[in-house]
């Protein structure tokens, strides 16, 4: 693993679908360079683009509608390939956890922390909301669900996530203040990313793999 003065993190997150995607990226990727550290966003602008074109394409004729859905698949299916070989190239992984679509963190952010944790690979990760997994989810369910079993510890997400954090060395960073921010606040992530560095300056994780 690359734990010199500098390493490559992959930044994770549903920023990916941010309108103004790239350039919140780019300020994500200067954040770390401030730091130390080499940022590697997952962005898929030209496969979206590509996809784009094949759909206004199908869209001009009956015949092509055919065939659309199979180029579809192939758009997903690269963006999938794409993202995995990246995370193969990187040495670390920053996750965005703030909630999104529901009480947790985003579905593929998710899938991205298990495959480093699977890797044994660092993980830190940030969420800009401070509210419990608890009461995000009682929330979330109502009443009518209140004879269902929750987590009760308090964590900011379920304990398996938070669980796959604290082997990078540090908890999943929140908002010291108890405000909620946007997924796109980036005062947490640099919190984040500094302590990411200081593992990494450290060499901490030099005998792990």
């Amino acid at each position: 693993m690359r734990l010199g003065m500098t390493a490559t993190a992959y930044l994770a997150g549903p920023d990916v679908f941010l309108p103004n995607a790239a350039a919140h990226a780019a300020r994500k990727v200067e954040i770390c360079r401030q730091y130390g550290l080499r940022g590697l966003p997952p962005l898929n602008e030209d496969i979206e683009t590509a996809a784009a074109k094949t759909l206004n394409e199908a869209s001009l004729n009956e015949a092509s509608l055919k065939e659309a859905p199979d180029n579809a698949s192939g758009v997903w299916q690269s963006i999938y390939e794409k993202d995995i070989a990246m995370m193969g190239r990187c040495d670390i992984i920053i996750a965005n956890l703030t909630p999104f679509g529901g009480a947790s963190a985003d579905a593929g952010t998710l899938i991205e922390v298990g495959w480093f944790l699977g890797q044994r690979k660092p993980i830190f990760g940030y969420s800009n909301n401070s509210e419990s997994f608890e009461q995000r989810m009682r929330r979330q369910l109502g009443d009518g669900h209140a004879d269902l079993g929750i987590e009760g510890f308090h964590l900011p997400d379920n304990l398996m996530i938070v669980g796959a954090v604290l082997s990078g060395g540090y908890p999943i960073f929140v908002p010291t203040d108890g405000k909620a921010r946007g997924i796109d606040a980036l005062d947490v992530f640099e919190a984040c990313a500094a302590a990411a560095a200081q593992v990494v300056a450290a060499g901490a994780f030099a005998g792990r793999r």
